[in-house]
């Protein structure tokens, strides 16, 4: 399996292509990302023994599309990343309403990871 370090698994899920059982991330920049998405793409109360894990993203499509249901996704998530994720740094969260589809919105999350000196920035983008 070589000199490769591996940090934890990969989003999304899928079967690793070099003979482990899940695919995993190899830097800490796709680590991060990696923990974010599962961070919020998890439900409150569905990780054992951590009821408090997760974002309560998903009752929000329930909501009405207006700009409190808007701004409660935004709080939901900088205070989950806040608490669960200290090394990285929320620096926009861009959530629009998606007319004429199947999804109630998108959410672009740019952050910024610090670690001593160094400093990285990407984005995720969720739909919902």
């Amino acid at each position: 399996m070589g000199d490769s370090k591996f940090i934890n698994i990969n989003y999304p899920f899928m079967d690793s292509r070099k003979g482990y059982f899940v695919d995993l991330t190899e830097t800490d920049e796709s680590a991060v990302k990696a923990d974010l998405l599962h961070l919020i793409l998890t439900n409150k109360g569905e990780r054992f023994y951590k009821p408090d894990f997760g974002t309560d993203l998903l009752k929000f499509i329930f909501e009405p599309n207006d700009s409190l249901t808007l701004s409660a996704i935004k709080e939901d998530i900088t205070d989950t990343v806040a608490k669960f994720l200290p090394n990285l740094q929320i620096d926009q969260i861009l959530v629009e309403r998606i007319p004429d589809t199947r999804k109630e919105a998108s959410v672009r999350i740019e952050y910024t990871i610090t670690e001593d000196v160094f400093s990285t920035s990407d984005f995720v983008i969720i739909e919902i």
